[in-house]
């Protein structure tokens, strides 16, 4: 049975630059890399080396730890540099693309006659497995641990996020192939979101899931806050989560044998002249995706959204996961007196001298200033106000900071990813890496509790 959530803790951040829908194809472009960090937790083992001859879906490199879980090309080409960091680490692995893109066959497979085996095993071969992960510890997952639920989040909350309506329009056969396949790696239940006035989704029709609708402020779009209230994480449970684009590759690799990672990008932010979307491939370099778009020099640019994406330089690539790239104003200028005067262009919790909470459907250009400088925790109550899942926030960063792990444990730990603690992030007065504390906190948990 549905259940549909509704959540009234959060905050919507809205900001000018939404992308229009309206999609442009770039050109292929030459330098694509992958990046291991894109992979938290995997120890790479290179497979292929510089000068390699590479095909779309061939693998590059497995992990260390299980060498079943490929990840692969996202183009065909030549492996021409990788580039190494301290003791040898492996940062990107950069391929120059060849102009005819070729791809590895896989064959085409009918989902409905596989097993949950054989499906497994087709997505080890194919690269596809790293586009599953898990909670606890949101890495990939975990193959040998059979998951109670499957999740995925069709509704995506943050700030000037992709919409997955026109993203994915005219894909329902993909995704119902791929959602099948995902039925087939568990015995519990396979859980799609939507918005609650999505009546455009591709997932409205789709057969063999459990589909809820989400209404809320954001993080009602995170999938540990859908999670918490369909069916929350007890220690030593486990749930896989799959991002909507990563089940269109899915899909469209069972039904035509080809593992493509183009994908449709937005390009969203006041830096860009027309905030649009982009057809590109995932491990793009950004510079092809943005050329001609960005306004001026002075801009951060993030592959991702602005509150859990990652900084990148127009030279560098665009993340494994991501299907957004965000361009705002650099935050290098500082106010006299920024603390003491009236605030009416920022958004805050507060009604401290700011003025937000009278016109909540104002759109703000904000830049990447913290207005303010780090300092030890103030306790304000403000994160409960933001976070809506049944946690402590500041006990939980507390206990992941002096490492306590019986804590962290009955705090919650389990049922977090780091992106749910972006908005404490944002709001957070005293300017603590909220996101670094948890992610920190979660692999300690790991390496100490598996």
């Amino acid at each position: 049975m549905s259940k549909d959530i509704r959540i009234k803790k959060g905050l919507d951040i809205k900001l000018v630059g939404e992308a229009e829908k309206l999609t442009t194809e770039k050109p292929l472009g030459s330098i694509f890399a992958i990046r291991p960090n894109d992979f938290h937790g995997v120890i790479p083992k290179l497979i292929a080396k510089e000068g390699t001859e590479v095909k779309a879906g061939e693998a590059l490199f497995y992990d260390k730890s299980d060498e079943r879980i490929l990840f692969p090309s996202p183009v065909s080409g030549k492996v021409t540099e990788i580039v190494r960091g301290a003791r040898r680490k492996v940062l990107e692995i950069k391929i120059t693309a060849n102009s005819k893109q070729e791809f590895k066959d896989f064959g085409v497979k009918d989902v409905d006659n596989m097993s949950g085996e054989e499906v497994k095993n087709h997505l080890f071969a194919s690269g596809c497995w790293p586009f599953i992960k898990q909670r606890p510890y949101d890495v990939v997952a975990n193959p040998n641990q059979e998951p109670k639920a499957i999740f995925v989040s069709a509704y995506a909350s943050a700030p000037l996020a992709a919409d997955y309506d026109y993203t994915l329009k005219g894909k329902e056969k993909e995704l119902q192939v791929a959602l099948t396949s995902l039925t087939k790696l568990t015995s519990g239940k396979v859980h799609v979101s939507i918005g609650s006035d999505s009546t455009l989704s591709p997932f409205n029709n789709i057969k063999g899931i459990e589909l809820h609708k989400v209404t809320g402020p954001h993080p009602v779009g995170n999938v540990s806050t859908q999670i918490a209230s369909i069916d929350p994480i007890n220690k030593g449970e486990v749930v896989w989560v799959v991002t909507p684009q990563d089940v269109l590759v899915i899909g469209e690799l069972f039904t035509t044998g080809n593992l493509n990672l183009k994908r449709i990008i937005a390009l969203t932010g006041s830096k860009f002249n027309k905030p649009a979307y982009v057809i590109g491939y995932a491990g793009a370099q950004i510079s092809t995706l943005t050329e001609g778009n960005l306004e001026g020099n002075n801009a951060r640019v993030i592959s991702g959204n602005v509150l859990s994406g990652l900084e990148v330089k127009e030279e560098g690539f665009l993340g494994f996961y991501d299907n957004q790239i965000t361009a705002i104003p650099e935050g290098d200028d500082y106010e006299f007196f920024g603390w003491n005067k009236p605030v009416f262009n920022k958004i805050s919790t507060s009604r401290a001298l700011t003025f937000s909470w009278l016109n909540p459907k104002k759109k703000y250009d904000l830049n990447t200033n913290t207005n303010g400088e780090h300092r030890a925790f103030v306790i304000t109550g403000s994160y409960e106000e933001v976070f809506p899942l049944d946690i402590y926030p500041m006990q939980l960063l507390k206990a992941c900071m002096y490492k306590d792990l019986d804590e962290m444990e009955g705090l919650g730990a389990y049922e977090i990813a780091p992106e749910d603690f972006a908005l404490t992030e944002f709001i957070c007065v005293s300017k603590q890496p909220h996101q670094k504390i948890i992610r920190e906190g979660l692999d300690l948990m790991r390496e100490e509790l598996g």
